[in-house]
Formats: structure tokens, C-alpha cells, sequence
């Protein structure tokens, strides 16, 4: 399958140049809430304008016929043209014997045999994510440069929101899937009975549990409760990397040897990277593999 069948088929839509692969919420038979696949949402992308640079351009010797370079007529997406234009800048590469958009995915190509990729770090891309449990996100998070993240606190959000993520490994196993049912329940329960004893105490003056303020008084509930959640509990991410980062996470998170869950998540960022960005994540070779998930392999690696 090509990427944009890999993508039709995860559930993929495109919203006015914004990717997302959304995923479904199940119950069990008493309600409490999980879901199977980790979810994610484009929701920045770079928005770039190049007529700003006209002056720029203008001012070299009329020779060297600079200011051409706005007059191209082939359209880059944005990540695509910024990343371009700050490669050329480092050449001074604007006038006819530039490289032409038309020519980009060429241009781009020489960059990564040539192990340069440092013009991919201007151009950034924020995604939410959900559907993904908190070993998930301890291991995702270790990804330090050229990334940002903002994540769900359980000690300022209530138990209202609670939801879990349930392992691949059970999903088609009647007796795991029964028994990650069970537990969730269980712990979901657990929760709220705490909570509700922490409230109690709290109210009769417990000195640690007091606070004067409403919203101190529920994230000491809170903090405490929580210690009853287990690594399946679903949390929520917004982060950020740029271009350069993002190929480095998706090359070391779908390869064979990464985690199943993690693998999941990042191959969804990478199919709606592809969509939004296609030059510039044109080398990499969509391999599947035996228990339903899909890497993304290049031959350059660490660009």
C-alpha cells in the first residue's frame, strides 16, 4: 500500500491542510472509558511568506538577478519552501542557476546523502496526542532537543476525565482483555472511593489534606488519589519538534526493535507528516510487520 492508503486505512482525514488520525472510545460493561490506539492531531505547522525578502533581494547588483527568485512558479508546501530558503541563504543561491521548487524533492535529496540537515530545524509541527498510557509518555518525553512538551497533570485534573489505554498484547486474547477490563474498572473505582474518603477527611480538618483555596483544596485530593493509577492510565500530550527532530523520534520509535505502543503512536505522526510535508520525508520506506503496526525506514539516518 502506498502512504496514503496506510493512512486512509488508520482512519486518516485532512482538515484544511491539518492531518489527524483520530481513535475511538470503548467502555466496559460498568463505563469506564479506554481506548486501543494512540490518537493524533496536527495542530501547528509553519505558515511562511517570502515576499518579505524582496527588498533583500533587491539590493544586490541588478547582474545577479536576485529578486527572480520570488517568481517561481512552483508551489512548496511551507516547511518544504522555509527550509529551502534558509539552505539557499547559506550560498546566497537566488539567482538562475539556483535550484527551482519544481527540482526541491532533488535539492533535499542532496542535503540528506550529504548528512546535511540542519535547514530541517527551522520548520516545526505540534501535535495533541491521546489514546496513550503513561509508559508511553515516560519513554517519549526522554526525546530532549528540538522537542517541546505539555502534558496532562493527574494532580489538576479530576477523575471525571480518567481513561485508559489498553496493551495491543490484549486486545485479542479473551482472558487478558477480560482481565485489563477488571483492572481498570478496579482501579477506576478505587479512585473515586479514595477520593471521596480524601474528601471526607479533608473536610474534618485532616492537616494534610488542608488548604484554603478550592483549587488547592481538590489537587491535595488529587495528588493523593492518583497513587492508585497504573501505567495504563490514558494521559494527553501536546509536543512540538522541528523537522529534524521529528525524523530522528520516528526513526529510532517505528524501527523493528521499539516498543508496539510507541511504535503505533509515532507511525501516526509520520503518516500525517507525510501528508502535510511529502518532500521531506520522501526517503523513508514504509515496512509492515507482523503484529499489525508499521515502521518508517530511511537510508539516512541521524540527518
Amino acid at each position: 500500500m502506498t502512504t496514503d492508503d496506510i493512512f486512509a486505512s488508520l482512519g486518516g482525514r485532512d482538515a484544511d491542510g491539518f492531518p489527524a488520525i483520530h481513535s475511538e472510545v470503548f467502555h466496559t460493561d460498568a463505563g469506564t472509558p479506554y481506548l486501543q490506539h494512540a490518537g493524533v492531531v496536527m495542530l501547528a505547522k509553519p505558515d511562511v511568506s517570502t515576499e518579505g525578502i524582496r527588498p533583500f533581494l533587491e539590493g544586490f547588483d541588478d547582474d545577479l538577478e536576485f529578486p527572480g527568485y520570488l517568481d517561481d512558479p512552483a508551489e512548496l508546501p511551507p516547511a518544504s519552501r522555509l527550509s529551502k530558503v534558509a539552505g539557499q541563504t547559506c550560498y546566497a543561491s537566488f539567482g538562475p542557476k539556483r535550484t527551482y521548487n519544481v527540482d526541491a524533492a532533488k535539492y533535499f535529496a542532496n542535503q540528506r546523502s550529504g548528512g546535511h540537515g540542519s535547514v530541517l530545524e527551522h520548520a516545526t509541527f505540534s501535535f495533541l496526542c491521546y489514546g496513550i498510557s503513561r509508559s508511553n509518555t515516560h519513554e517519549i518525553v526522554r526525546h530532549r532537543a528540538g522537542t517541546a512538551y505539555s502534558q496532562l497533570s493527574q494532580r489538576f485534573v479530576s477523575g471525571k476525565v480518567l481513561r485508559f489505554v489498553e496493551r495491543p498484547e490484549y486486545r485479542n486474547h479473551p482472558s487478558l482483555h477480560k482481565r485489563f477490563e477488571e483492572r481498570i474498572d478496579r482501579a477506576a473505582r478505587d479512585y473515586e472511593e479514595i477520593a471521596d474518603e480524601l474528601l471526607t477527611l479533608q473536610d474534618e480538618g485532616d492537616a494534610l489534606l488542608d488548604a484554603e483555596r478550592k483549587t488547592d483544596r481538590r489537587k491535595r485530593v488529587q495528588q493523593t488519589a492518583r497513587s492508585v493509577l497504573p501505567n495504563e492510565a490514558e494521559t494527553i500530550l501536546v509536543m512540538s519538534a522541528n523537522v529534524r527532530a521529528w525524523r530522528h523520534i520516528i526513526e529510532m520509535r517505528t524501527d523493528p526493535h521499539a516498543e508496539v505502543e510507541i511504535r503505533d503512536l509515532f507511525f501516526r505522526i509520520f503518516s500525517c507528516l507525510m501528508q502535510a510535508e511529502p518532500i521531506l520525508f520522501d526517503d523513508y520506506v514504509v515496512e509492515s510487520f507482523p503484529d499489525g503496526t508499521y515502521g518508517a525506514r530511511t537510508d539516512w539516518r541521524k540527518v
